[in-house]
């Protein structure tokens, strides 16, 4: 059983993990921000460039259910460092070696390995530290955490993809995931490895006893419409703005670049979901979840529409929309892990993360679909419809809700 800390040190440790999943992510929304420059450089067409942007979801999934069901059974300070490699392995791969879809889809993978990794092992190291508020109130800034890792690396990789060359934003990438393992070997307390006797342990991606749980499965379906919907947004947020800007009339004013404008969208994230968590604990999770769920969904499906009218309603109507979807982020994630028994919390978070992930990778590639089949990225209808293709899901929540409260 884990002893409950003393307030500074859930504190410190929170802090601690958070900055560190922050510098984990510096690669991560590298391809997407410069998806527009090297989509002209390529010759890429929308699907294939969504193929890119999904792919890396791809790889989290695939290393998923091995690396964070290896933290029941190890420390997960063993499984992030070794994610850390893999990450490195791919912004700095695709620095040097990416030259069109074959070579981008490899290293694309290789940096989505790397979060399976580092994500959900990482709150394991910190929930395994905690307890009772503490642990809820951890995973919801530490969920957040992650609006934060994406907004840096959208900033700091269009700023360096504009001045020096897309390859300078990779290196950047791979440049963090040596930070962020370096600060949870040298300041991370071990985890605690559920104790089995060699007999009893189950085998290692044996997930029944988390899918036979109704609470947990619940979470994990939610989880999985809340990630179609978001990395749906942030795989295709910067080009839409980049389409947005150019039917501005000439002489409108420009808030900021499209790249500068999605980092500052994406700091919204963690406001809202700290903000939903908290309302999750006063108000009842799932109220909470459902209501953010919808409402986020509804917008979504007027959002693409909105590209021809003046540049601050678009800026404006996304912030809305992201920080609606983030609303129910920590308050999913933080009752999934309270549903879990302490060793079964490895095996949730695998399943968890797969079929979440699983929904974030779909969504790239759907929407530059519904993109191509309906006019090409010159078309606000085309948009207006790849937009209802990631909110259509959420704007059904209400039916959702019903369904759930009939089974009790």
């Amino acid at each position: 059983m884990t002893t409950a800390p003393q307030p500074r040190s859930a504190v410190r440790l929170t802090l601690l993990m958070c900055f560190a999943e922050i510098m984990s992510m510096t690669g991560f929304a590298a391809y997407p921000t410069l998806l527009p420059q090297l989509q002209r450089e390529w010759g890429l067409t929308n699907s294939a460039a969504g193929l890119i942007g999904g792919v890396v979801f791809t790889g989290y999934m695939v290393a998923v259910p091995v690396l964070s069901s290896l933290t029941d059974r190890i420390d997960s300070r063993r499984v992030y460092l070794g994610a850390c490699v893999l990450s490195v392995l791919g912004g700095a791969g695709f620095a040097l070696f990416a030259e069109g879809l074959l070579t981008a889809l490899v290293f694309q993978f290789l940096i989505g390995a790397g979060l399976a990794g580092t994500y959900m092992p990482g709150l394991k190291a910190l929930t395994d530290q905690l307890e009772g508020p503490a642990q809820s109130r951890a995973t919801a800034f530490y969920t957040a955490s992650f609006g934060i890792g994406s907004s840096v690396s959208i900033a700091v990789c269009g700023k360096l993809g504009a001045t020096l060359g897309w390859e300078a934003a990779f290196w950047f990438g791979a440049a963090g995931p040596i930070a962020a393992a370096a600060l949870v070997n040298l300041r991370m307390p071990r985890g605690h490895v559920h104790a089995h006797a060699e007999h009893e342990r189950p085998p290692l991606l044996n997930f029944k006893p988390v899918l036979k749980n109704p609470t947990t499965r619940a979470y994990i379906f939610g989880y999985t419409l809340h990630n179609y919907e978001l990395f749906g947004q942030r795989s295709w947020m910067v080009a839409f703005l980049v389409f947005a800007a150019s039917l501005q009339p000439a002489d409108a004013p420009m808030l900021a670049s499209a790249a500068t404008l999605a980092a500052i969208i994406n700091l919204i994230g963690p406001v809202m979901s700290v903000s939903g968590n908290e309302l999750a604990i006063r108000y009842g999770r799932s109220r909470i979840i459902f209501t953010f769920m919808c409402a986020s969904g509804l917008t979504a499906c007027f959002l693409g529409f909105t590209a021809p009218l003046p540049w601050i309603v678009v800026f404006l109507v996304m912030c809305l929309h992201y920080g609606l979807m983030l609303g129910d982020s920590a308050a999913l994630t933080a009752g999934a892990v309270a549903a879990a028994p302490a060793g079964q919390r490895g095996a949730m978070m695998a399943v968890y993360s797969l079929m979440g992930f699983t929904g974030a990778f779909l969504a790239p590639l759907v929407f530059g679909a519904v993109l191509d089949l309906a006019g090409g990225n010159r078309s606000v209808a085309a948009w207006g419809l790849a937009f209802a293709s990631i909110g259509i899901f959420g704007a059904l929540a209400p039916v959702a809700r019903w369904l759930h409260a009939r089974r009790g």
